[in-house]
């Protein structure tokens, strides 16, 4: 293996560890939304790593499905409804959380896979990401509003690297991005990732102390 593959697996090893593990103290948090995406984040990372060391096909394709789904749907509409517990004071019920996840999977079969959608999928994703982003800003208004700069410097951070690496997507090559070891963009876009979960969980968990203070959450 040469250099810029071991860069690669390293970012990707940052992604999948910390995506599987603020998953599960999301879940700890009882926020299911958040952390199955985050999950699926983790499991995403997992296969690519799996992937670049073997070519096998199955991880390529599930590696390939993840990342339609988080994509598409899982951050901008499961995430974000997620989030809301603590912007908008308010939870959906576990019933209403299944049928939302459903939904969101059988989107993203119909996104992924529909040939006939293959011109229109790269803006759809940049729409979708340009949503959550939108919502970002919310949530960063949300922390200044507490006083909780940090963490909305951090956010903020996080909105404009994701949003970056979102748009270039499927859009941009960077120079040299088949022999650059540090400036290509599997190692760029994954480390972005990583970093974006992280932030997202303790920014959420400064929010969660402030809204807290003025109110309790309510099921729908």
């Amino acid at each position: 293996m040469d250099f810029r593959l071991y860069c690669i697996l390293f970012s990707c090893s940052v992604f999948a560890i910390t995506s599987l593990v603020y998953g599960l103290k999301f879940l700890k948090k009882r926020n299911p939304l958040v952390g199955l995406e985050w999950l699926a984040l983790g499991i995403s990372g997992v296969n690519v790593i799996v992937f670049l060391l073997t070519g096998s096909k199955v991880s390529g394709e599930v590696m390939h499905f993840l990342d339609g789904f988080s994509r598409g749907f899982g951050l901008p509409i499961v995430a974000v409804i997620g989030l809301m517990e603590v912007t908008g004071m308010r939870r959906l019920s576990i019933a209403q959380d299944i049928m939302l996840i459903v939904a969101a999977i059988v989107g993203a079969v119909i996104l992924v896979f529909a040939d006939f959608l293959n011109g229109v999928r790269p803006y759809f994703y940049v729409v979708m990401w340009t949503w959550l982003s939108a919502y970002l800003v919310y949530f960063i208004v949300k922390l200044l509003e507490i006083e909780e700069t940090f963490h909305a410097l951090s956010m903020l951070v996080a909105l404009l690297s994701s949003l970056a690496i979102a748009c270039i997507y499927d859009f941009y090559k960077i120079p040299g991005d088949e022999s650059n070891a540090i400036l290509n963009f599997p190692f760029l876009a994954l480390l972005t990732w990583a970093y974006f979960v992280v932030s997202i969980y303790y920014a959420y968990c400064a929010l969660e102390r402030g809204t807290l203070k003025h109110g309790s959450f309510v099921r729908a």
